[in-house]
């Protein structure tokens, strides 16, 4: 079934372990990193357990995606496939599950829990145009070296009448920090380390997993006007929702919750009003691709 969906065949370089491998002509530092990072087996198993399983990230997708059974999906930067792990239960089986990655490791990860792997750069997807019901871009866009890249090749698989969904991505606005804000955010990494949570329990685990994230730094990440400029003129009806990851499908009502205190603190002691919904710490992308 996958073959019918492929570009064309000088995209595809090999198979290794049941992995389709397509070649990326520029490996970028930060498509380095991503691969070493999500390559490590017990790194990125780490980041399986404590990434995107909560409770209020399972109700706000599957609020959005309903049920996808017997739909093409496709998962953009899966990594070990957490999105699949925890809507699966409550979402339905996928005619066909795709899950594109550039860690080989990662993608064995994936492939175990129902994904069909594709290595490839994400800013160049070996796709037709217009096959895919539902795309995913979860965690991803500030993992690569062009945004708005990204967001329009993720955007070009969706058929008509299909869904484009993104999030955890930072909102730029809410990433002002400064001062003795800045250095708040910055006291963090020590904490995590010491804690042992989830990509950072040694100093090069933590160093690694910061190096995938290039557009989560104070003064970057995703803006409205990202996903309006790029997804609009593709055709897409865009809904955007700013939120702090704690009310689950609340999001969609316009509730954004509150942001943890180490969050708001920084935020406050950088000027930023941390009850805004320009501070909510990211958006929530349902584009809906008009028939």
């Amino acid at each position: 079934m996958l073959q019918e969906y492929l570009l064309s065949a000088n995209k595809v370089d090999r198979w290794n372990e049941d992995i389709l491998v397509c070649k990326i002509q520029n490996v970028t530092p930060a498509i380095a990193a991503n691969s070493y990072y999500f390559g490590n087996p017990e790194w990125a198993n780490n980041y399986f357990l404590a990434c995107h399983r909560d409770q209020e990230f399972i109700n706000l997708w599957q609020a959005v995606i309903g049920n996808w059974q017997g739909k093409i999906v496709v998962d953009i930067g899966c990594g070990p496939g957490n999105v699949y792990a925890s809507l699966k239960e409550s979402c339905g089986e996928p005619r066909l599950l795709i899950g594109v990655d550039v860690s080989h490791g990662a993608l064995k990860m994936a492939q175990t829990i129902g994904y069909t792997p594709i290595l490839a750069d994400a800013q160049n997807l070996p796709f037709i145009s217009g096959f895919a019901d539902i795309v995913i871009a979860n965690a991803c866009l500030h993992h690569c070296d062009d945004m708005a890249k990204v967001l329009a090749e993720a955007a070009r698989l969706v058929c008509p009448g299909g869904l484009l969904i993104t999030d955890h991505d930072p909102q730029r606005t809410a990433y002002q920090l400064r001062g003795l804000g800045l250095l708040l955010w910055q006291a963090r990494l020590p904490i995590y380390r010491q804690f042992r949570r989830g990509g950072h329990s040694t100093n090069e685990e933590q160093y690694w997993s910061l190096a995938t994230e290039v557009h989560h730094k104070p003064g970057d990440g995703v803006t409205p006007e990202l996903y309006h400029e790029v997804l609009e003129p593709l055709g897409f009806k865009v809904n955007l929702y700013p939120h702090n990851h704690t009310v689950g499908a609340e999001v969609l009502k316009g509730n954004y919750g509150r942001s943890f205190w180490k969050c708001r603190l920084a935020q406050k002691l950088s000027g930023i009003n941390p009850d805004l919904p320009e501070a909510a710490l990211s958006l929530f992308c349902v584009a809906t691709r008009k028939a």
